[in-house]
């Protein structure tokens, strides 16, 4: 199991043209960077063609961005946790809101991925979501409101009682599991205020991944998380 020190930073590279292929590369190795400097774990988080190359070329953990549960055979087009692991990951987002899965799934990867000894992450929606999320244990739960998603609008500034509300109910269910807020981050501000509301970390995208800097970018968003 991949060690990651809290808080953390979790990036979301999607499909966008400038976190694609040898330019996911060179992304997650400004992240690596910043991690360094800061001492502050950031994981990144390429399309799945891209995590070869990725995970071979930095030392900073490597996430995929979805995993299917089952087994290696039939299983034409889906994502399997055997070939995440060979590719070099140590863990997978899981239930994003682009990618959503039923519950039954949610669960049956998250055990998959415990006997791989990959990290899990899974995306919620709200309370209910995420409580349900709670209750099969994974790793993390990124609170992400779909409607903040990519607006830069972040959910730690505008929607302050969903964080809060939200973690209480997580809490009710599950005492251990990693919490982080998503949706809208885009500055240290954000940060520093979804921390405050009891998140752990963060996992977010647009603001790093279309950035024409995200080396500033990213800089500003662990500011506050220096150790």
């Amino acid at each position: 199991m991949a060690e990651i020190e809290l808080p953390f930073i979790a990036i979301n590279f999607k499909t966008y043209p400038q976190a694609t292929g040898e330019r996911a590369v060179l992304l997650a190795q400004i992240c690596e960077k910043v991690s360094k400097e800061y001492g502050v774990t950031i994981v990144a988080c390429p399309q799945v063609p891209d995590l070869y190359r990725v995970s071979r070329a930095v030392e900073i953990p490597v996430f995929s961005q979805h995993m299917d549960p089952g087994e290696p055979g039939r299983f034409t087009g889906h994502v399997i946790g055997e070939t995440l692991v060979d590719a070099g990951c140590s863990g997978t987002l899981l239930n994003h809101s682009e990618h959503r899965m039923q519950l039954a799934d949610i669960e049956a990867a998250i055990r998959k991925a415990e006997s791989l000894q990959l990290y899990t992450i899974v995306c919620t929606n709200n309370p209910l979501v995420s409580r349900a999320a709670a209750s099969l244990n994974p790793n993390a739960i990124a609170v992400e409101p779909p409607e903040l998603i990519g607006t830069g609008i972040s959910v730690s500034q505008s929607q302050p009682e969903v964080i809060t509300g939200t973690v209480d109910v997580i809490r009710a269910v599950n005492k251990e599991v990693t919490i982080l807020c998503g949706a809208g981050i885009s500055t240290g501000q954000d940060v520093e205020s979804a921390v405050k509301l009891g998140s752990q970390g963060v996992l977010l995208a647009s603001a790093v991944a279309k950035s024409d800097k995200p080396e500033d970018v990213l800089r500003g968003l662990v500011e506050p998380l220096r150790k």
